[in-house]
């Protein structure tokens, strides 16, 4: 019995002492290449949290996301964010990235980005720089969905961008 007792507490120690454990710095962006429709559809999923430091470190600090205080230059803010921190280039040319919006599903930001007029998709590159000046364990995982495939990238800041070929 005293043994059982050690036992448990040799167990479960270690789990009580990590209760200060590392917080998770990660987003995830999907990217789906729509043939019928000449575009890439991207939905790009990130804390809350996380963005809103970001955002009030960069332009803003009294700007506040999913909240009541919420102002209309915060959407604004944001998509100049997006858009200075993600960049494509299809087939070797760098494309037009169109803000469409965001939402929020509990503790996400869940924002909208798409790419038209494009007509076929030999090689995409991709850099992801969100909230890589915050925290520099940063990771943006990038998963690319095609017709005949599905890929995924993992960029950091060591690198924050990444390139994928197709036939």
């Amino acid at each position: 019995m005293k043994f059982s007792k050690i036992l448990l507490l040799l167990l479960v120690f270690p789990l009580m002492s990590g209760s200060n454990a590392h917080k998770f710095y990660v987003s995830i962006t999907k990217i789906e290449y729509v043939k019928e429709k000449n575009s890439l559809q991207i939905i790009a999923k990130i804390f809350t949290d996380d963005i809103e430091d970001a955002l009030q470190q960069r332009y803003d600090s009294s700007l506040s996301l999913d909240t009541e205080k919420e102002t209309p230059t915060t959407n604004e803010v944001l998509q100049n964010y997006l858009l200075e921190k993600i960049h494509i280039k299809v087939n070797g040319s760098a494309v037009k990235l169109n803000y469409l919006g965001k939402e929020y599903d509990t503790d996400m930001l869940v924002a909208y980005l798409e790419v038209v007029d494009l007509k076929e998709l030999k090689t995409i590159e991709i850099e992801n720089k969100v909230l890589l000046e915050m925290f520099s364990e940063q990771q943006n995982i990038i998963h690319l969905k095609t017709p005949t495939t599905r890929r995924s990238l993992i960029l950091d800041n060591d690198e924050p961008r990444g390139k994928l070929k197709f036939n």
